[in-house]
């Protein structure tokens, strides 16, 4: 039996390991927390991540050693590294966990990403501004997600109030971009170079958290080229191993790069169902040699965070197509503790389970931007 030691232990580790038992694979998490979600899918050991006799115990019957979040020191993994391979590898991880290393590295490629400039200092905050021009978005090198860590400046004035947020953090800012939509690309490549890529996926979100995924994103066969041409010039240069999220922004009929998460990742979530194989299975295959699986869509797929709190269940499973994904987490304002996912055959099929699962779920003030995009499928 194969086995893989996951540093963290949250819902995606949980999936994870989930999908790993039909492989075969066994996964044992690393997690402080008492009780993390994947605690009842996997072997849990309580542990600091930067504790590298607990790294060592957690992998001590593994073949090999992967990650769930990006928010993980390097000097620990790279302690692994000396043991058994760990994929990704450390330095994809110091590249990805820091935003300033990240979009100079993607524009080393030729790549686009949004105007840059560091911000070490309330003088560089206002020079900043004022070279971006406003607005602009100020974001903190590391630890940022959902949101957090981040901040839209409209006026010079505002640049005190900013800095003082921030509390000295090393930060980044990016110049607005006038995009049209998000979308993204989940990758995954194996250690032979082998690559499968999901079809675009199109992202909305609330509060700077993902509301809802549709797949396969509306869009041209260029534009899905154009991406795929993207996704290869990243992974092949970090010689990546495993699964990798590209977040993107169309805009002009093209695309820029706006993160990458070097990880399996919440907007392919829709793949558990709505792909042959999952970004789930495909990343537990690439990290421990495995053939890679059929990536493509088996139809039609929308995917629904359930954020603060869940809505009625009966009323969510009588809603045809539905799919219930329950991450056993404490409800909490602001926080994702499971998903949704309707799939369908055709878009007609999509469109009248989709509006029925929003209501179900209580979301129907999303339904007047999902339902056009939709209707975009089927051109």
């Amino acid at each position: 039996m194969r086995r893989v030691g996951i540093v963290g232990g949250g819902q995606l580790a949980r999936m994870l390991a989930l999908a790993g038992r039909r492989l075969g694979i066994r996964c044992d998490v690393l997690d402080p927390a008492e009780n993390p979600c994947a605690a009842p899918v996997a072997r849990h050991l309580r542990g600091s991540f930067e504790d590298t006799q607990a790294l060592d115990h957690l992998v001590a019957d593994c073949g090999v050693a992967t990650f769930d979040f990006e928010n993980v020191a390097v000097a620990p993994l790279q302690h692994l590294a000396q043991r058994m391979p760990v994929r990704p590898s450390p330095r994809v991880l110091a590249i990805a966990q820091d935003r300033l290393e990240e979009k100079r590295f993607i524009r080393g490629l030729g790549i686009p990403v949004a105007e840059f400039h560091t911000v070490d200092s309330l003088q560089d905050l206002r020079a900043a501004a004022v070279q971006l021009r406003l607005p602009c978005l100020i974001k903190t090198r590391r630890f940022g997600y959902d949101g957090k860590g981040q901040w839209k400046l409209t006026q010079l004035d505002d640049c005190e109030r900013v800095w003082s947020e921030l509390e000295g953090t090393p930060a980044i800012a990016e110049a607005w971009v006038p995009y049209r939509r998000e979308v993204s690309l989940i990758v995954v490549r194996d250690a032979q170079a082998n690559h499968r890529l999901y079809p675009l996926t199109e992202n909305h979100h609330v509060d700077g958290i993902l509301g809802y995924s549709l797949a396969p994103a509306p869009t041209s066969c260029e534009m899905q080229a154009e991406a795929e041409s993207l996704a290869f010039r990243l992974v092949d240069a970090l010689d990546y191993v495993g699964v990798l999220a590209i977040e993107l922004f169309e805009m002009d009929g093209h695309l820029m790069i706006n993160e990458i998460a070097p990880r399996v990742h919440n907007s392919g979530h829709w793949t558990i169902e709505g792909a042959h194989c999952s970004q789930f299975e495909n990343h537990l295959r690439a990290v421990t040699d495995l053939p890679l699986g059929d990536a493509a869509a088996r139809g039609y797929s929308v995917m629904l965070n359930v954020i603060g709190e869940w809505p009625e269940c009966e009323g969510l499973l009588a809603c045809a197509g539905v799919n219930v994904h329950d991450y056993e987490k404490t409800p909490r304002p602001g926080r994702k503790i499971g998903h949704l996912t309707v799939c369908a055959d055709s878009v007609e099929e999509l469109h009248g389970r989709a509006q029925a699962l929003l209501r179900a779920a209580g979301r129907g003030e999303l339904w007047a931007g999902l339902q056009p995009r939709i209707a975009a499928m089927v051109g």
